[in-house]
C-alpha cells in the first residue's frame, strides 16, 4: 500500500515542510552528487550517523566497504553533528522520493496544527529520538545510517494523534490488479508502524546494512508524544477531522448500552 493523498485540508502555507523537502533535495544534488558513487560514499561516510563511531563502541580503523571503490573507516573522534546531518541525506533516488512524498502528504497538516517554528523543532526532535532508538538497538554498528525516515515517522505519529479519522487514499497492488482504496489515517499509519516493529524484531542481531526499522519506530512514538505538547488547540480545531471522535458524537452512557 502506498499513500497518494489525504482528504485533510490545510490552512497555513506549509513553508517549513517545503523547506525541509528543499533541503533534502539540495543535499542530494550538491552533497551527494545525484547519487554518484563517489558523492554517495563520501556523504555517507562523512555526514552519515555511524552508531559504533558516535558511541565509540566500534574499534577505530574498522572499515566498511560501501562500494567496490570506496570504504568507510570508523574515526576515533566522532562528529556529533551527524545526529542532524544524517536526516537530510539518502541512499538512493527511491529512498529520497519516497520519503519526500510521505513528508508532503502528512507534514502539511501537522505543520498546520502547531505553526511553523514549532513544527521545525518538532521535526528535529523526532529525528533525534529516531536516531536514539536506532543507536540503542545497534550500538556497535560501523555502518552509516542516513535518511529522513525517522523524522518523517515522527510526523506520521503526530498525524495519527491529531487526525486519526482523516481518510487517506492508497494505491493498492493485488498481483496484476492495481486499484485505490480510502482508509482512515489510523488504519494506514498503525499498519505502517506494525510493519516497522515486525521488521525491527526480525532483524535484531543481524549484521550488515538495511532498513533502520527501529529509527522509524522511535520517530513515530516520539511524534505521538511530542505532538501533545507542540500542537496548538486553536489551530487543530479548524480541521474537520481532528480527534478520535467526530464533533457532536455522543459518548457511551455509563452503566449500559443503548
Amino acid at each position: 500500500m502506498f499513500p497518494i493523498r489525504d482528504e485533510n485540508p490545510h490552512f497555513l502555507t506549509p513553508v517549513v515542510t517545503w523547506g525541509i523537502i528543499g533541503l533534502n533535495v539540495l543535499a542530494w544534488l550538491t552533497v551527494q552528487k545525484l547519487g554518484s558513487e563517489a558523492g554517495l560514499a563520501h556523504s555517507l561516510c562523512d555526514l552519515g550517523l555511524i552508531p559504533g563511531e558516535l558511541l565509540q563502541l566500534a574499534a577505530p580503523g574498522t572499515s566498511v566497504p560501501l562500494t567496490p571503490h570506496f570504504t568507510c573507516v570508523v574515526d576515533a573522534n566522532p562528529d556529533r553533528l551527524t545526529l542532524f546531518t544524517h536526516m537530510f541525506l539518502h541512499g538512493g533516488w527511491f529512498h529520497l522520493l519516497g520519503n519526500m512524498w510521505f513528508l508532503w502528504i502528512f507534514g502539511n497538516n501537522v505543520e498546520d496544527s502547531m505553526g511553523h517554528a514549532r513544527f521545525a523543532l518538532f521535526y528535529l526532535l523526532c529525528g533525534l529520538a529516531a536516531a536514539g532508538l536506532q543507536l540503542a538497538a545497534n550500538p556497535t554498528s560501523p555502518i552509516p545510517m542516513v535518511g529522513a525516515s525517522g523524522a518523517i515517522g515522527g510526523v506520521m505519529g503526530g498525524y495519527v494523534m491529531l487526525y486519526p479519522r482523516a481518510r487517506v487514499h492508497l494505491l493498492l497492488w493485488l498481483g496484476f490488479y492495481v486499484t485505490t482504496v480510502a482508509v482512515p489515517a489510523a488504519f494506514m499509519l498503525f499498519y505502517w508502524l506494525a510493519l516497522q516493529l515486525i521488521g525491527g524484531a526480525t532483524g535484531l542481531g543481524a549484521e550488515g546494512g538495511g532498513v533502520a526499522f527501529w529509527a522509524h519506530v522511535g520517530g513515530f512514538v516520539a511524534g505521538m508524544l511530542l505532538v501533545l505538547v507542540f500542537r496548538n488547540p486553536e489551530l487543530v480545531a479548524r480541521h474537520p477531522f481532528h480527534g478520535w471522535r467526530a464533533p457532536g458524537a455522543r459518548a457511551r452512557p455509563p452503566g449500559g448500552f443503548r
